[in-house]
């Protein structure tokens, strides 16, 4: 599940970790909401002011925005919903993975036996060249990855309240819906449970069933694709990091980033903003539960 307070490692607990996702200040350019979608696009009801007040493309300019080619393409003969889990199913500014992000930090300078700093440092740069921290640690320390993700998935879940609109979008949509996460099983069903969106979907697909590899990396996505048995060309898929949607689209997938709402300032690392206003973007929103009431069934 992407998946992220005392002296400098206070501010610094602000990021967010992907498994251990925890982002710096860094600026979104301004969405517009009023040309998402062409006026064609199937499956889609374009024409619902609700729809494109909570859509936004990934350009700022109205008169000409940058639209994705696949975009017209709309959700007709979608029978497999996807959805990553943290920043995705519940809002980004709920920070409910600062406690993971400090978690994992503590267990680093236990560990290691190293300071705070050192520690962050070290988070944040295996992080991104193994895809998650835990990674990292496992191949430059041997770490024990049962342990760790048991110890930093710890947290709690009491800022997650239910959403019935977000839970009754879900079960609208046609055919199967399953979690797509880099963090755990446990702490899956944890966060589901509290949303009130748990018997909507079909299963969960987590780190510990990628063989411990992280998305973005190719594997994950093939191990998910064949376990499920998952036709990618009728999925789509749902992710708060635009990175993570480069393999699916590639595989054929219908690609959605979820941006924090308001899409002003945004707790994110410059590096995993990358590729949010590449082609393998197919839709952008601020609101999935609006997002979702807006793609009409088939028929």
């Amino acid at each position: 599940m992407r998946r992220e307070q005392g002296h400098a490692g206070d501010q610094r607990g602000r990021h967010r970790a992907d498994d251990d996702c925890h982002k710096e200040r860094q600026r979104f350019p301004q969405f517009s909401a009023h040309n998402l979608f062409p006026r064609a696009a199937i499956g889609i009801e374009t024409d619902s002011p609700r729809f494109k007040s909570l859509v936004a493309v990934k350009s700022g300019n109205n008169e000409s925005p940058s639209m994705p080619q696949r975009a017209g393409r709309g959700f007709r003969g979608i029978e497999t919903w996807v959805f990553d889990l943290d920043n995705t199913l519940y809002p980004h500014h709920l920070n409910l993975w600062q406690q993971v992000d400090q978690r994992i930090r503590d267990y680093i300078v236990k560990l290691l036996k190293i300071s705070h700093d050192e520690a962050f440092r070290l988070q944040k740069d295996y992080y991104k060249r193994y895809g998650t921290t835990m990674r990292g640690l496992m191949a430059e320390h041997g770490l024990n990855p049962d342990e760790f993700l048991d110890y930093v998935h710890q947290i709690d879940h009491s800022p997650l309240t239910p959403n019935p609109a977000l839970a009754a979008a879900i079960a609208k949509l046609p055919g199967r819906k399953l979690i797509l996460t880099n963090g755990t099983r446990h702490h899956a069903e944890a966060v589901m449970r509290r949303l009130g969106v748990d018997q909507h979907f079909e299963d969960i697909f987590d780190i510990k069933a990628a063989e411990l590899e992280p998305k973005p990396r190719p594997a994950v996505y093939q191990r998910f694709l064949a376990r499920h048995r998952v036709d990618p060309k009728r999925a789509a898929i749902f992710e708060d990091l635009a990175r993570n949607l480069e393999v699916p689209h590639a595989l054929g997938m219908i690609t959605v980033l979820v941006v924090p709402k308001g899409a002003g300032v945004v707790l994110r690392e410059e590096w995993e903003l990358a590729g949010r206003n590449e082609p393998h973007v197919d839709y952008v929103t601020d609101d999935l539960a609006e997002f979702l009431r807006g793609i009409r069934s088939p028929g």
